[in-house]
C-alpha cells in the first residue's frame, strides 16, 4: 500500500523483518493474532488517517478552538474522526478482552499511532492522552474508580488528561502548590491552578477525567509528598450516570505555534467550594504512578516526532521528483532540458539526511515498543528483566532523539521545497510547527539527559549500559563477518568504543570528584549516546536489507538498496558527530558552567 503519510513498506520491513514482531504471537496474550491481523489493523489505521484525520488537518490549524462562556467547541470534523477511531476499537486496542480490547501488542499500536499522527497529530492527541490516562487508572486505582471511569475512557465516552504543570513550577514538580484536604467520606477537596494542560477542555466527550498531582495537607514538601487524584469535570454517580459539574473551571486557552487543533488550557481547581477529588492508590506515591503515564507519553512523543518528520520527508521526495530546475552540470546547455532537482547532489544529500533521521527514528521507536511488549508479556522472567533494563536506559533517547532530529527532517523538507516550503499553500510549515513542540513537552533535552546520565547509566553499577553494550557488540560481530556490511560494522565498532570510553570516564569523575561535574555537559552525552544507538539500529537494518537483496524483485531492490545507502550515510556523516561530543565530554570542559550570568 503506497502512502503519503509513512512508507508502508518501511513499516512492514521494520516490524516483520528487522524485529520479527510476528513472534509475539507465540506468547499466550497475543496467541489469537497473526501477521495478517497485525497488517489488517495497520491498514485500518492508515485508512482512518487518510479518510478522516488528514482532510481537516489544515482546518483545525487555521481555525483553532476558542473559549466562549468558559466552554470550548471543537470542529465537527474532529468529532467525526474520533468517533470513527473509537468505533473501530482503537480506544481499547491494546487492552484485554475482559475490558473490551483486542489484546494487540503495543508495537502494533505504535505503528498505528505513527500513521494517525502523520495524518493529523492535533486531532489524534485527544485520544492519545486518554489512552495513557486510562492505563494509570487501570494499574493503580481501586475497583470502584476503575468501574466508574475505565470502560468509558476506553470507548471514548470520556476523555482524559494529565495535569502536572503549574505556573510557578514548570518542570520542577517539587514546587507544586495544588493541595488536597481529606473529607469525612474519605475523599478530598482539591484546589490549585494548572497550566499547559493539553485537551483540558473540549466538547468531544461527555466528561473529562483529569489526573492531578497535588499535596495532601500535612504531607512533606518536595516530590515525595505528592499524591495523584482523579478530578472529573462532571462528578459521576455510583450508578455511572453523570452528576453535577465539579469545581473545575477553564481559566483560559493558550495559543500555540503548532498543535493548534488541540486545546492547551489553564485550569483552576476549587475556586468555589473545592474540586471533589478521588485518591489513586496510596498517598504520597503520586509521582510514581504518574511516571507510568509520563514514560508511555515519552514513547508517544518520540513516535509523534517521527511521524511529522517522516510525512514531511515523503512530501519533499515527491516534490523533488516533480520539480524541474537547473541542468546537468556535466552537459550544461543553456536551452537544454531542465532536470528534476532530485538529481542534484546537494538535494540528494538533504534527502539522505532526512531519510536517515526519520527511518532511523522509526526503527528506534519500534524497538522501544517491542521492549514494552516483551517486558510486559514474556513468560520468561529473565527476558522480562532484560527488556526492562533496555527500556529503562533507552526511554530518554526514545523521547529526545526523534524530537530533535526528526524535527530537523521537517526543516530539511522545507528547504527542499525552497520558497514554496515556506508558504501555507504547502503543509510543510504546519508540520514543522506541530513538530516543534516535541523537544519541549514530556521533559526537555536537559531533563532527559539528566535522567540518562544521572540515573540510568549509573544505576546498579552500570548494569543496563553493560547489557546494551552486549547487544550492540553482537551486531558489530555479525556485520564484520559479512563483506557487504563490514565497513558499517567497523564504523559502529569505532563509534561504540568511543562512547564506552567516555561513559566509563564520566562514571569515574562522578565517583571520584562530583556528580555535578559529570552532569554539566549531560546534553552532549545524550546526543552522542542517541546517535550511536541509532547507528547501531541502522546497521541492524542494513544487515536485514543485505540478506533480503538476495531474493528481491527489481522493485524491492530499490527499497533495500535505499536502506543500505541510508545506513552508509548515517554511519559516515552522522555518527562521527558523536565523537566530537565525546571529545568535549572527555575533557570535562566547564565553559558553560563557568559562564557568569552577568556576562550575557
Amino acid at each position: 500500500m503506497s502512502s503519503s503519510l509513512i512508507n508502508r513498506t518501511d513499516i512492514d520491513f521494520l516490524l516483520f523483518d528487522v524485529f520479527e514482531t510476528e513472534r509475539l504471537t507465540h506468547l499466550e496474550h497475543f496467541c489469537d493474532h497473526s501477521k495478517e491481523t497485525f497488517s489488517a489493523t495497520i491498514d485500518l489505521a492508515h485508512n482512518l488517517g487518510v479518510d478522516y484525520f488528514e482532510p481537516h488537518a489544515s482546518l483545525v490549524d487555521e481555525n483553532e478552538p476558542q473559549m466562549l462562556n468558559q466552554e470550548v467547541k471543537i470542529a465537527d470534523e474532529v468529532h467525526q474522526a474520533l468517533g470513527q477511531y473509537y468505533a473501530a476499537g482503537f480506544g481499547a486496542a491494546t487492552q484485554s478482552y475482559e475490558l473490551g480490547g483486542m489484546q494487540l501488542p503495543f508495537s502494533i499500536s505504535v505503528a498505528c499511532k505513527a500513521l494517525l499522527s502523520a495524518a493529523n497529530i492535533a486531532t489524534y492527541a485527544y485520544s492519545s492522552l486518554s489512552h495513557a490516562n486510562a492505563n494509570v487508572i487501570k494499574n493503580f486505582a481501586n475497583d470502584k474508580l476503575k468501574n466508574l471511569y475505565l470502560p468509558k475512557l476506553l470507548d471514548g465516552t470520556y476523555m482524559g488528561t494529565m495535569a502536572l504543570t503549574e505556573p510557578q513550577a514548570g518542570s520542577s514538580l517539587a514546587d507544586i502548590q495544588s493541595s488536597a484536604v481529606k473529607q469525612v467520606d474519605g475523599n478530598y477537596l482539591l484546589s490549585g491552578n494548572k497550566i499547559f494542560i493539553s485537551a483540558g477542555d473540549h466538547d468531544l466527550s461527555e466528561n473529562i477525567v483529569h489526573l492531578v498531582l497535588a499535596r495532601i495537607k500535612g504531607a512533606p514538601e518536595g516530590i515525595k509528598g505528592l499524591s495523584l487524584f482523579i478530578v472529573p469535570k462532571f462528578l459521576v454517580n455510583d450508578d455511572g450516570t453523570l452528576g453535577e459539574r465539579n469545581d473545575v473551571n477553564l481559566a483560559g486557552l493558550i495559543h500555540k505555534m503548532g498543535y493548534r487543533g488541540t486545546t492547551s488550557t489553564m485550569l483552576s481547581f476549587g475556586e468555589k467550594t473545592g474540586a471533589k477529588a478521588f485518591l489513586i492508590g496510596e498517598p504520597q506515591k503520586g509521582l510514581q504512578y504518574m511516571f507510568q503515564m509520563m514514560n508511555e507519553a515519552r514513547i508517544g512523543v518520540g513516535i509523534g516526532a517521527v511521524s511529522l518528520g517522516y510525512t514531511a520527508y515523503l512530501k519533499a521526495v515527491n516534490y523533488a521528483r516533480d520539480r524541474a530546475q537547473g541542468r546537468d552540470a556535466k552537459h550544461r546547455v543553456p536551452d537544454g532540458p531542465q532536470q528534476s532537482i532530485i538529481q542534484h547532489a546537494d538535494v540528494k544529500r538533504m534527502l539522505l539526511k532526512a531519510k536517515s533521521f526519520v527511518e532511523g527514528g522509526m526503527c528506534l521507536s519500534f524497538y522501544g515498543a517491542q521492549l514494552v511488549d516483551k517486558k510486559t508479556w514474556c513468560t520468561d522472567a529473565q527476558a522480562r528483566e532484560k527488556s526492562a533494563l533496555l527500556l529503562d536506559i533507552l526511554t530518554p533517547i526514545l523521547k529526545s532523539w526523534p524530537s530533535k532530529y526528526c524535527l530537523e527532517a521537517n526543516s530539511i523538507a522545507i528547504q527542499v521545497h525552497g520558497g514554496y516550503g515556506y508558504t501555507r499553500e504547502y503543509p510543510l510549515e504546519r508540520l514543522y510547527r506541530d513538530n516543534r513542540l516535541n523537544p519541549i513537552h514530556e521533559g526537555t533535552e536537559g531533563i532527559q539527559s539528566l535522567d540518562l546520565l544521572g540515573r540510568k547509566i549509573m544505576m546498579n553499577n552500570g548494569e543496563a549500559f553493560n547489557y546494551l553494550s552486549s547487544q550492540v557488540e553482537q551486531t558489530i560481530e555479525h556485520s564484520l563477518a559479512i563483506a557487504d556490511t563490514k565497513q558499517l560494522g567497523q564504523a559502529l565498532h569505532d563509534g561504540w568504543r568511543c562512547l564506552k570510553q567516555t561513559t566509563h570516564a564520566l562514571i569515574a569523575v562522578a565517583k571520584q570528584e562530583s556528580v555535578e561535574k559529570t552532569l554539566s555537559n549531560s546534553v552532549l552525552y545524550l546526543h552522542s549516546f542517541g546517535h550511536t544507538v541509532v547507528a547501531w539500529l541502522w546497521v541492524k537494518q542494513a544487515l536485514v536489507a543485505n540478506e533480503k537483496l538476495k531474493t528481491a524483485s527489481d522493485t524491492e531492490r530499490d527499497f533495500y538498496l535505499g536502506k543500505k545507502h541510508a545506513a552508509q550515510y548515517f554511519l559516515n556523516y552522522e555518527l562521527p558527530k558523536a565523537a566530537v561530543d565525546c571529545h568535549i565530554l572527555d575533557k570535562n570542559d566547564q565553559t558553560c558552567v563557568d559562564m557568569d550570568a552577568n556576562w550575557f
